[in-house]
């Protein structure tokens, strides 16, 4: 039994595997900080925004990994953001009239600002590596570009707006 666990887990350790769009760093960085934002009570609106940026980013990994047919990883990332609108609609956690700021439900608010921030960093990130001939300005760009712009967005956010 326990063979049926170890071998996977040590080919799993030793074979080496490519990264694409976004790794699996930031998903597990982006995924970290929603969960401490959710335990620390923080408003809606800024959860929401994490977990738009979360599904986005895994939306983006699993857009490279599908190699037939080829997948647009924005039409990936809008279904996976989609079925989360659905889900909170579903578990009445998206109440209309309910939960707003500036007339937009804040969930709703947090999803396109998620959506658009992660999809802004990954422009930002292939802007850079075209001007630098393919190359990285900074170690750990991929994981350090979205959670900075999550960052700000949620800063900026959290003292402006709420």
């Amino acid at each position: 039994m326990i063979v049926y666990i170890l071998i996977p887990l040590l080919i799993f350790l030793f074979l080496p595997t490519p990264l694409y769009a976004q790794c699996p760093i930031c998903i597990v960085t982006v995924g970290g900080g929603m969960i401490l934002a959710q335990k620390l009570g923080v408003d809606d609106l800024l959860a929401s925004i994490w977990i738009a940026g979360l599904n986005t980013a895994i939306a983006f990994y699993l857009a490279t990994k599908i190699k037939k047919p080829k997948i647009n990883l924005y039409l990936l990332a809008a279904l996976t953001n989609s079925l989360i609108v659905i889900y909170f609609f579903a578990t009445n956690q998206i109440v209309p009239g309910v939960n707003q700021v500036l007339g937009i439900d804040k969930i709703l608010l947090g999803q396109f600002l998620g959506f658009f921030v992660i999809s802004f960093s990954y422009l930002t990130d292939r802007f850079i590596r075209s001007k630098n001939g393919g190359k990285v300005l900074f170690y750990y760009q991929r994981v350090i570009l979205p959670v900075s712009y999550l960052l700000l967005t949620s800063l900026l956010l959290n003292l402006f707006l709420l």
